[in-house]
């Protein structure tokens, strides 16, 4: 037996369970209670506003895709002061999924959104001036309910491994090699869970709901039963959430040219993300301001994705308004806050304003020939929003 299985091992073996063990503890309420908390120690807020390293010598800032979660906007705005000392020039818009918020004259949001022609969730990206996001009243409404059905997803993810649905859980097993007693471990778990969000669920902000409350809250378990078991136990949870996420309907978001019609009468501008996930909205014709073209998680194209764009625009030249080339740096500050040990892959690593590529020798002369620089973008970017 390992060891570091012993504890658990010890309340679960072969599928018999230790009396007690599937009451919620005071430990339980500690661990629900600091994962639900927005609130930031000394240490979290200087982790945040006080980061290790600095760009001096990068004088301009185009920051399109980022997330800011709970980190209140003031610390971020810290860090943005220290990484870029010597900024000249900035286009700072922060995207929360589903959720507008603004930043120094700009506000943004990422939305979830449905594109029927190619049977796909896609997403997409609205930026604006602050002055226009006061005029969103029905925006706001379709936001809210997207929000809403979005955050739905954390239910059926817990009631899928507490009821539970046999055809997702043997399929997740099955491709993790989950055993038995791993599945009832996360199984009396997730219902614990799943009792102290019912009982608190008038004082919980709606941001909360989210999949990843599970993946925090077996994190915090990693003292008691040690890295190896919870490791297991999240390659598990990610399998029957990527199980779930592929089941979640679609047709209860809004169609994709609902939101960009509603966005352009806010004189929103409209960027396509992720391109490598939705390669079909390309092809879609949708009226959009630009294509990012880079991020930390969608790369391997990015010169294919230049010569795209830029040929799309040579052929449209009689068009003033061409498709801009963005890349975004998609930072997710919660994560920059989390233990080492509980962090989400690279995620912690990306930082604001951080897009590489602008910078990389060979992008550099194919953006060169299409006249694009981040000075440029950020400059007719800005012009659009405050048309």
């Amino acid at each position: 037996m390992n060891p570091l299985q012993s504890k658990a091992e010890k309340e679960i073996v072969k599928g018999e369970i230790k009396e007690n063990f599937q009451e919620i503890t005071q430990e339980d309420h500690d661990i629900f209670f600091k994962v639900v908390s927005f609130e930031l120690t000394p240490e979290q807020k200087k982790k945040i506003a006080c980061p290790d390293r600095q760009f001096p010598r990068q004088k301009s800032v185009l920051a399109v895709h980022w997330h800011p979660e709970f980190i209140p906007m003031e610390l971020i705005s810290q860090r943005i002061d220290t990484l870029y000392p010597h900024r000249e020039n900035e286009l700072i818009i922060p995207t929360q999924h589903n959720e507008i918020m603004e930043y120094k004259g700009f506000a943004g949001v990422e939305v979830d959104c449905y594109s029927k022609g190619f049977n796909q969730k896609v997403q997409i990206l609205l930026h604006f001036k602050d002055t226009n996001v006061k005029k969103a009243h029905t925006l706001k409404k379709m936001l809210a309910h997207t929000f809403k059905y979005r955050s739905s997803q954390l239910f059926d993810f817990m009631d899928t491994i507490i009821r539970p649905h046999t055809r997702r859980i043997e399929t997740a097993a099955g491709q993790t090699g989950a055993d038995p007693e791993l599945i009832e471990f996360v199984r009396i778990h997730v219902k614990k869970i799943e009792t102290l969000i019912d009982q608190h669920s008038s004082s919980l902000p709606p941001q909360v709901m989210k999949n990843k409350v599970l993946r925090n809250f077996f994190d915090c378990l990693r003292p008691q039963y040690g890295d190896p078991f919870i490791n297991r136990i999240q390659t598990y949870l990610t399998a029957v959430k990527k199980i779930v996420k592929a089941d979640f309907p679609l047709k209860y978001f809004f169609r994709t040219s609902e939101i960009i019609e509603e966005a352009r009468s806010l004189n929103a501008g409209i960027v396509i993300p992720h391109p490598e996930q939705f390669w079909p909205v390309l092809l879609a014709g949708y009226d959009v301001d630009g294509v990012e073209v880079w991020n930390p998680q969608s790369h391997r194209y990015t010169d294919f994705l230049i010569s795209v764009l830029q040929d799309m625009n040579a052929k449209n030249e009689k068009y003033q308004r061409k498709l801009l080339i963005l890349m975004g740096d998609d930072t997710h500050f919660g994560e920059k806050i989390k233990d080492s040990n509980s962090r989400n892959g690279g995620k912690p690593q990306r930082e604001i304003g951080v897009q590489p590529s602008w910078d990389d020798l060979e992008i550099g002369k194919k953006l060169i020939k299409g006249n694009v620089s981040r000075e440029r973008v950020i400059q007719e970017y800005k012009h659009r929003l405050s048309i």
